[in-house]
């Protein structure tokens, strides 16, 4: 029986090696994502800062984040505790940190109160460690974002949009300068033009009420609608006492 010899080129093998080569690359390139941690109301508790055992993690939106590397401010004694071991979203805007106010329902804030706690969420994403998500009033048993998320970010999108409205509305009639202490109380004051309250109308869409702030108007402009003198100053004066 004749056996053949088998030759084998330099080639075949540096093929292989190209091909194995590009198979490792391209598995390489592929980012895989980290598994997600769902956490119940009462597992989060658990995570209070009260057990040197466990990190401290707090919830913002149904995000949950690690805080252990700032245990001197989210720890027992904390100037932000009341954080640790839930989702209190509410209290960061509206200063409550006891009872009712630490929850998580954004119900009849305004699209900048809901806007600044969005962009807390956004802050704690930047500066701190992502550990899963809440189940609950944001996510769903899945993971999954519920409407109320979807509505909070909405309404928070709003907000921003308004603001800048407001700031180029406000641009095209200068503010006033102004200066306050306790000893002298407040006063404005106009380096070109009169001082005058004006209200900001977008505010109401903003916050839902009305506020006022000081602007600059030369004299051709006082009749416009609207216009207020302050109280105890001088119809033309540039200078205002507050």
């Amino acid at each position: 029986m004749a056996v053949k010899k088998i030759l084998t080129s330099p080639f075949v093998g540096i093929t292989a090696l190209v091909a194995l080569i590009a198979l490792i690359t391209r598995f390489s390139s592929i980012k895989f994502k980290p598994q997600q941690r769902l956490f119940s109301v009462e597992e989060l508790a658990l995570y209070n800062g009260t057990d040197d055992s466990r990190p401290i993690l707090l919830g913002i939106l149904g995000s949950v984040f690690d805080v252990t590397k700032g245990k001197s401010h989210y720890g027992v004694g904390g100037g932000y505790h009341h954080f640790a071991g839930r989702d209190a979203s509410r209290a960061f805007v509206s200063g409550n940190f006891t009872g009712d106010g630490l929850t998580d329902s954004l119900n009849g804030l305004s699209s900048t109160e809901v806007k600044s706690i969005v962009d807390w969420r956004d802050f704690y994403f930047r500066s701190y460690t992502f550990s899963g998500k809440l189940v609950g009033r944001y996510y769903d048993s899945q993971g999954n974002p519920t409407k109320y998320l979807k509505g909070a970010e909405a309404k928070a999108k709003r907000g921003a949009q308004l603001l800048e409205k407001q700031k180029a509305e406000e641009a095209k009639q200068p503010g006033c300068n102004s200066r306050w202490s306790q000893d002298e109380g407040g006063e404005v004051w106009c380096e070109s033009g009169v001082p005058r309250l004006v209200q900001r109308p977008i505010e109401i869409a903003l916050t839902g009420k009305m506020s006022k702030r000081c602007a600059c108007f030369e004299v051709d402009q006082l009749d416009q609608p609207g216009l207020e003198v302050y109280e105890g100053c001088d119809y033309l004066a540039k200078t205002c006492r507050v």
